[in-house]
């Protein structure tokens, strides 16, 4: 059985293929990516991999990475105020994935359209990363299905009471003449300012 290769190696072997075409490897595939030639050598490897917590199974017993293996470099902090020297050096390496994510299997990315919320930051053509089935706290900014048409906007809760409020004093307060169904919490806002 194949095993020198370190565990590193064939993880970023696996995170190159699901980078390129966006899904796990099938054991099939995996023969092939790996250069073995025994089911068995996969199977030795991808339980390591869960065993050291780089992948994890869904219910269904689907294969994902529990965590990036890529990162940028951080390399310390700059004053937003007053200038100071900046020094570079390397001081971790971080990778945006597991920075932002803590459960990768419940978060998605949506792009943001519309001006409701530039008061908290965020701007047309941002993208929010948003955590399904977490539970929201008065002033968190969610997701949520309000009478048919989805929206983000903050959460509030007084008493009973559930409505949703903008960060922008031209939207109007909204609360719900039927229903209101939540479908996540936005944990992070991400903007590009060049392509």
């Amino acid at each position: 059985m194949e095993i020198k290769r370190s565990i590193k190696s064939v993880a970023q072997q696996i995170a190159d293929f699901c980078r390129e075409r966006h899904r796990m490897p099938t054991y099939e595939e995996m023969l092939i990516l790996l250069g073995v030639r025994s089911k068995s050598v996969v199977h030795f490897w991808v339980k390591k991999l869960l065993k050291e917590g780089i992948l994890e199974k869904d219910a269904s017993g689907h294969l994902a990475f529990v965590k990036t293996l890529d990162g940028v470099p951080l390399v310390g902090a700059v004053s937003a105020g007053f200038p100071s020297p900046a020094e570079e050096e390397i001081s971790d390496l971080i990778s945006f994935d597991e920075y932002l994510i803590t459960k990768q299997s419940r978060s998605f990315l949506l792009k943001v359209d519309g001006d409701s919320m530039t008061g908290a930051g965020i701007m047309p053509d941002d993208l929010v990363l948003v955590e399904r089935d977490r539970e929201p706290k008065t002033g968190d900014i969610v997701i949520a299905e309000v009478d048919g048409a989805w929206t983000m906007k903050y959460f509030q809760k007084k008493g009973t009471r559930v409505y949703l409020e903008a960060a922008n004093p031209n939207y109007p307060r909204i609360e719900p003449l039927a229903e209101m169904r939540l479908g996540g919490v936005v944990t992070a806002v991400v903007r590009k300012y060049h392509s």
